[in-house]
């Protein structure tokens, strides 16, 4: 077993990846009944969206699966196991678009799904910088990210950066969004209640007429009536700038002003 002390002076099976640990060993009856990793990962991804990242714990995780702490020893030798566990298996919710389809269509279907996991799990942002994501779900969407990027026609040298441009925008752009609704959720109101309460405690600051003026003037040329329909109008204008901007870069060369 590899201890988290271990793992510190050994940075290079800092990976539940890297670690090839051998199947549980001792004593075949000690192994918890119908306990596997699977369903260890099932059940920490489950935690993980219902109680969130700070809230984890092997011992919460051992009482929702009504098994010892220790039992969970048999399959992960650390949470940080787990929790790379869980990051690989919901990645897994990625489908990859049709090869065939225009590039535009796969980057924009890539982006969006991508947006839409780390709404659906919010965890998975604080995470997906931590871990090097080595697991087979992982490599698969990075795989067909790069695939996505490669078709746009993009010198080499310049795909990386294109890379950076349009997935660290969805990260930043869907973590927020991300957090707003469960922001909202846990003020027991909807994200348009929650949006218009957070308005109008700005509204009542006198100081900030001029700024709040302003602000609304941008919001009300958008045309969006709901968050959930900025988020939508936002995104997608986002999006449609990245990519025009990869297809000015692709017809100049990608050549440096």
């Amino acid at each position: 077993m590899v201890s988290a002390a271990d793992r510190v002076k050994d940075p290079a099976r800092t990976s539940v990846w890297l670690n090839h640990r051998p199947p549980a060993r001792g004593r075949r009856s000690a192994q918890p009944a119908g306990l596997d990793r699977d369903r260890i990962t099932a059940a920490s991804v489950g935690l993980l969206d219902a109680e969130g990242l700070a809230k984890f714990s092997m011992r919460r995780l051992a009482a929702e699966l009504n098994v010892t702490a220790m039992s969970l020893y048999w399959y992960v030798d650390t949470k940080d196991d787990l929790l790379e566990l869980a990051l690989d298996s919901v990645y897994s919710e990625f489908t990859p678009p049709p090869r065939d389809a225009p590039w535009e269509a796969r980057l924009r279907a890539v982006a969006t799904a991508y947006r839409e996991l780390l709404v659906r799990h919010v965890w998975v942002s604080p995470l997906a910088g931590k871990f090097l994501n080595l697991g087979p779900h992982s490599m698969l969407m990075s795989h067909t990210v790069q695939d996505v990027i490669g078709a746009t026609g993009l010198p080499r040298e310049s795909r990386t950066g294109a890379l950076s441009a349009v997935f660290q925008f969805v990260y930043g752009f869907g973590t927020v969004e991300g957090q707003f609704a469960q922001r909202s959720a846990e003020a027991g109101l909807t994200q348009d209640e929650y949006y218009q309460q957070a308005m109008t405690a700005v509204r009542d600051q006198p100081q900030l007429d001029g700024l709040v003026e302003s602000g609304q003037d941008l919001i009300g040329a958008r045309g969006a009536t709901t968050v959930q329909d900025m988020h939508e109008r936002d995104f997608t204008f986002a999006l449609d700038l990245l990519i025009a901007g990869i297809h000015a870069m692709r017809e100049r060369g990608a050549s440096p002003a």
